[in-house]
């Protein structure tokens, strides 16, 4: 019985382990041309966008200039906000983030996944993560932590959980589902 049991849970996790190899393969042959590295580079550095993107000092708020084009997600570092831009370059939303202890290098990335729930690296219960790319084997995205009188993330440890509020949160999941563009900036 014992033999049969491990041979059952050995099926099962090559099932699983194929289904996800798979299932990353059509994630990796559907992301756009634009958000992938380029083919003569395999796994290089996130296409580098300009060093500090111009901001509008009369509206510290307004999308940066140089920041790309199309819908995307804007993550600025030096300033800790995202906007949401829809077509014809308009922005859906923005607000500020708190940043996570580990920071993407500015780049184009593309949404690689997803969780509705699930608990973040430092412990604290967190919903509608959406990662992005991941530095030195720290995985980066945004969440929002279900519990509101939950502390912001400690700088001391190594976690890539971008902090928004639930409303923001609520707003990054409908807008940035697999695929879709992130531009992180200065």
């Amino acid at each position: 019985m014992a033999s049969t049991s491990a041979g059952i849970v050995t099926g099962l996790t090559a099932a699983a382990l194929t289904a996800v190899a798979f299932l990353a393969y059509q994630a990796a042959a559907t992301v756009p041309a634009e958000l992938g590295a380029s083919p003569d580079a395999p796994g290089a550095s996130p296409v580098v966008t300009a060093s500090k993107a111009p901001r509008d000092s009369r509206n510290p708020t307004a999308l940066p200039g140089g920041s790309g084009t199309g819908e995307r997600v804007v993550y600025s570092l030096d300033d800790d906000r995202v906007w949401l831009v829809g077509p014809r370059n308009t922005v859906q939303r923005t607000f500020r983030v708190m940043p996570s202890a580990v920071d993407p290098a500015p780049g184009t990335y593309a949404v690689m996944s997803r969780s509705g729930a699930t608990t973040g690296s430092d412990g604290i219960p967190v919903e509608h993560v959406v990662r992005f790319t991941s530095v030195d084997g720290v995985v980066i995205g945004f969440s929002a932590a279900t519990d509101s009188s939950a502390a912001p993330p400690d700088p001391a440890v190594r976690t890539g959980g971008i902090r928004q509020t639930r409303e923001d949160g609520d707003a990054m999941w409908q807008f940035a589902t697999i695929g879709q563009k992130v531009v992180v900036i200065r």
